[in-house]
């Protein structure tokens, strides 16, 4: 996996990443950026939700569960000097579907945490990182 950061000006930078595509970083103001982007370490959980998302829909699936929807909130703290290094991160999965099992919905999230969310795994060695869960139930297909 690999991926070239250029500086644009101020402190933007364009990210071109190995599957090439393109993601836009900036900093705040008062950093001296322009805040027309994410900031680095908002993508970090921004790519942190999307790995754990991702296995639980994938386990889901095969599962034989009716997963129909998944959102993960994540909320962060970080240290107060640097290295700001996150030190709390949760995240609570809403997951939609019909007749979901929350036995299967909570491994899921376990399989992901413990064993297959790469990202997760890495910020768990600062973090302390906690999970829930809800369940939405959306009608029958008719």
């Amino acid at each position: 996996m690999e991926c070239i950061v250029r500086w644009t000006g101020g402190m933007t930078f364009l990210a071109e990443t190995g599957s090439n595509h393109v993601v836009a970083m900036d900093g705040a103001a008062d950093g001296g950026g322009r805040n027309l982007a994410p900031r680095p370490m908002e993508m970090v959980l921004v790519g942190t939700g999307g790995c754990t998302a991702y296995d639980v829909m994938v386990i889901l699936k095969k599962s034989g569960q009716d997963v129909t929807g998944c959102e993960v909130s994540v909320n962060a703290d970080r240290a107060d000097t640097d290295p700001k290094v996150f030190t709390r991160i949760h995240m609570l999965f809403k997951v939609r579907g019909r007749a979901l099992k929350p036995k299967t919905v909570e491994h899921a999230i376990r399989l992901s945490h413990d064993k297959y969310c790469s990202a997760s795994i890495m910020l768990g060695k600062t973090a302390e990182i906690t999970t829930g869960y809800e369940i939405i139930e959306e009608a029958a297909a008719a």
